[in-house]
């Protein structure tokens, strides 16, 4: 517990704005002062609201920032990236922890395990491609949208839903891997070709039909209209709303899978600190997102709000929970989507958001991440 109090702090430096790094490195005392494991998670939880509190006030004027071009200012953006993979890994072992509290076969363990590898090669096969220019981002909106189409019209089929693919033993939900890379390309080109791959996405979503993939749909399209609209966001926001309407229209009789739906409720059946795990691990997921600001912070946002829609989709009905639970689609999704965060940090406006300036040993907690 120790362990994951100390990475809990190492995120709030990471969510701190510049004036309240000194509260971060005094936090960082706090902690090491603290004998018993309870306590001092406890006590980095609540700096964990605190930092978020705090970064969800420094982040409204980038948000509503409508420019394409960088925005120049004397903030300094976090090495977002980081920050996400950080909260990412913690949440799958947050899920991992609960699954072997809770008696799940060892083989769900090691699925996402291996999903978490194998997220990570994409992401940096990605990453790399995007960095050299060369990531046919369009293309693979399009692509995407086409593939979820061909899901819903020739996947596996159970009570009339088709919302998977059977790949020899495995069984994987591409919505769940596509879908929020799609969302964060198409706010970064808003194009008429990446367009169509979104209205692909939201017809495969309706014939499926996915209630929970079509809403956080939905909801990326509405953060994306209210940051940066166009009339192709408009237009694919009301291919998202007519392909949700849809959903809502059919039955869903998809029973409760274990470890994968309704987590955030059967966890705290096997132990309290299970349930609390989970929650923790759910909340992490969106963390990332207020440690971004600058001109990426419009494509962070829609991936936030595709990522908390699911995660509310999940406490409603019968959908998967997202990283927490079984299901290595999501953990794929989720690590393949963070190509939209800034790399390292750097001063926003800097193209290449590289190098970032010098600054005085107060504006960090670097000497206390290496002590404690």
């Amino acid at each position: 517990m120790r362990f994951l109090a100390t990475a809990i702090l190492r995120l709030c430096c990471q969510l701190l704005p510049p004036d309240k790094r000194p509260w971060g490195r005094a936090a960082f005392g706090e902690l090491s002062a603290i004998e018993r494991p309870g306590e001092a998670l406890s006590f980095a939880l609540g700096c964990l609201a605190w930092a978020t509190r705090y970064a969800v006030v420094a982040r409204p004027s980038f948000l509503l920032n409508r420019k394409d071009h960088a925005v120049t200012s004397p903030h300094i953006i976090s090495g977002s990236r980081a920050v996400a993979l950080s909260c990412a890994a913690a949440a799958a072992t947050l899920g991992m922890i609960y699954m072997a509290m809770g008696g799940a076969p060892s083989r769900y363990l090691m699925i996402n395990a291996a999903a978490f590898a194998f997220g990570l090669t994409v992401l940096g096969i990605l990453a790399l491609a995007d960095r050299r220019r060369h990531l046919p981002g369009r293309s693979l909106v399009l692509v995407s949208g086409a593939a979820l189409l061909a899901t819903a019209l020739f996947g596996v089929r159970i009570d009339g839903i088709s919302r998977w693919l059977a790949l020899g033993p495995l069984t994987i939900q591409p919505s769940m891997m596509l879908l929020p890379l799609m969302m964060v390309l198409f706010a970064r080109y808003r194009d008429a070709l990446s367009l169509f791959g979104i209205a692909l996405a939201a017809l495969a979503l309706a014939l499926q039909p996915d209630r929970g993939m079509a809403g956080a749909l939905v909801a990326g399209l509405a953060v994306l209209a209210f940051t940066r609209p166009n009339r192709n966001v408009l237009s694919a926001l009301a291919f998202a709303v007519v392909g949700f309407a849809a959903t809502v229209a059919q039955a869903d009789p998809s029973p409760a899978m274990p470890f994968v739906d309704r987590i955030f409720y059967s966890s705290f059946s096997v132990h309290p600190l299970a349930g609390t795990v989970v929650l923790l691990g759910a909340a992490l997921l969106i963390v990332p997102v207020f440690a971004v600001r600058g001109p990426g912070a419009p494509e962070t946002a829609v991936f936030g709000a595709v990522w908390a829609a699911l995660i509310v989709a999940a406490a409603l009905g019968n959908y998967p929970t997202p990283i927490v639970g079984y299901g290595g689609s999501a953990v794929i999704g989720y690590l393949i989507a963070l190509v939209s965060f800034p790399r390292r940090a750097g001063p926003v406006g800097s193209p290449e958001q590289g190098v970032a300036p010098a600054r005085s040993s107060g504006d960090d907690c670097s000497p206390y991440l290496a002590t404690v």
